[in-house]
């Protein structure tokens, strides 16, 4: 589905600001970081490398990642030369959890899952141009590296006193897990990686969230030993709700950003029902609006909050950066026409099916009495009160009134499906097959 009057903010570097270190410190992306000062006119200053790290851990990057990813393309839209790093060798390890050891994957699982990071990373930058992106794998470097060179020449300049002072190390020695030498020796490998890409491409700048922050200085601080040269590292600060939970998860579930793992329509939903004391933050950091812009919606948040244009505009352009303006436009039409404000018949089916998904539902075959699926989507409790919800006139089928509880439910929207309503605004799915 097109939708040409669909417009969202072009990816740009705001004028108003002097440097794109000003203008990243106002988005709230610095929670911690080496010299700020030295940061501030290194990113003034002529393009430089830098990179940021993804570890295959799983066949899809995640909200915390899109952080990292934005981050990249705003640097590289001030004329910085950004590095994606995919972890093939690191992805063997995984960095330690807080609380217990990661499973390791087979090495076919994490080669796969390179391949899928890979092109995940490379939708968020330029590869054409003066500052080009390039693309890396630190398998490339560490493969060849036998243990006792590894020791020699890497091994040697790190201090275990200091290791055991990071705060991922020091939570697991402190937990009954425990650490093994395997996740112990994650930050020498990512002070490698560092090391490696200034040696190779100059890099002098890491960025990661800044619950990295230990594995994002175990490379500055190798750099400084064996090349004597100074490097930076910017930690961004993890992304919670303001009554304090993780954002991005609920019930231990992940919001990822690949549509076979989380949705067009679930993506769109997450975000529209960001609670007005988050979303001013959420447009300075996952979107491209202008300050100016940002700030004519915090006002509409104070004054008009029931219209929630903040919400819809953060969806919006959050949905179209990760999924494109068509999926985006699909999405919005399906929201639209399920809440009675679109035709339901002319949306198209795979995203109304996976909206669908996302409500109560059922499966039942062609032909079902609309009151035996009033049951068995639970929309209501027992057969009886099914009939009752009709004779007062509180349900519809695909968006018309059911007069009569003998009504069946056929499929006939787009691919095969049903909505069922009852009142206003309680929905279910039912799949006819």
């Amino acid at each position: 589905m097109s939708n040409p009057a669909l417009t969202t903010a072009e990816p740009a570097i705001d004028p108003t600001f002097e440097n794109v270190w000003d203008e990243i410190v106002w988005r709230g992306l610095v929670h911690v970081s080496t010299d700020q000062e030295a940061l501030r006119a290194l990113l003034a200053g002529d393009p430089i490398t830098y990179y940021c790290g993804f570890d295959p851990t799983a066949p899809s990057l995640h909200l915390g990642h899109l952080v990292q990813l934005l981050l990249l393309r705003r640097l590289q839209l001030a004329g910085h030369k950004p590095l994606g790093l995919v972890g093939g060798s690191t992805g063997l390890i995984g960095d330690p959890r807080p609380t217990a050891e990661r499973t390791l994957n087979t090495r076919e699982t994490v080669a796969d899952w390179v391949g899928r990071l890979r092109e995940q990373v490379e939708r968020y930058l330029s590869f054409e141009g003066e500052n080009a992106a390039r693309m890396v794998n630190n398998l490339d470097w560490t493969a060849p590296l036998s243990a006792i060179d590894f020791l020699r020449e890497i091994g040697k300049h790190y201090r275990v006193g200091t290791m055991l002072k990071k705060d991922a190390v020091s939570a697991r020695l402190n937990s009954d897990a425990g650490i093994s030498y395997t996740e112990f020796s994650y930050q020498i490998l990512q002070g490698l990686d560092f090391l490696e890409l200034y040696r190779q491409y100059d890099c002098v700048l890491q960025t990661g969230g800044s619950d990295q922050w230990g594995n994002l200085t175990s490379g500055t601080d190798l750099i400084h030993r064996v090349e004597g040269r100074s490097a930076h590292a910017i930690g961004t600060p993890l992304i919670t709700n303001s009554d304090g939970t993780k954002f991005g998860k609920s019930e231990g579930n992940a919001v990822w950003i690949d549509a076979d793992m989380t949705s067009p329509y679930a993506f769109y939903q997450f975000w529209l029902s960001t609670a007005d004391a988050d979303v001013v933050e959420r447009l300075k950091v996952f979107t491209f609006l202008t300050r100016a812009e940002i700030e004519e919606y915090a006002k509409l948040v104070e004054t008009e909050p029931f219209r929630r244009a903040a919400q819809k505009r953060l969806a919006l352009e959050v949905v179209a950066t990760v999924h494109g303006v068509d999926a985006t436009a699909a999405v919005i039409a399906a929201s639209e026409a399920l809440f009675g404000q679109g035709d339901l018949t002319a949306l198209d089916a795979a995203t109304l099916r996976s909206a669908l998904e996302e409500l109560p539902n059922a499966t039942v075959p062609a032909g079902t009495p609309v009151v035996d699926a009033l049951v068995s989507t639970g929309l209501v409790a027992s057969l009886s009160e099914a009939r009752r919800a009709i004779t007062q006139g509180g349900v519809t089928l695909d968006g018309a009134r059911v007069e009569d509880d003998a009504a069946v439910v056929q499929g006939s929207l787009p691919g095969g499906v049903s909505v069922l309503r009852r009142g206003k605004k309680t929905l279910a799915g039912v799949f006819v097959g």
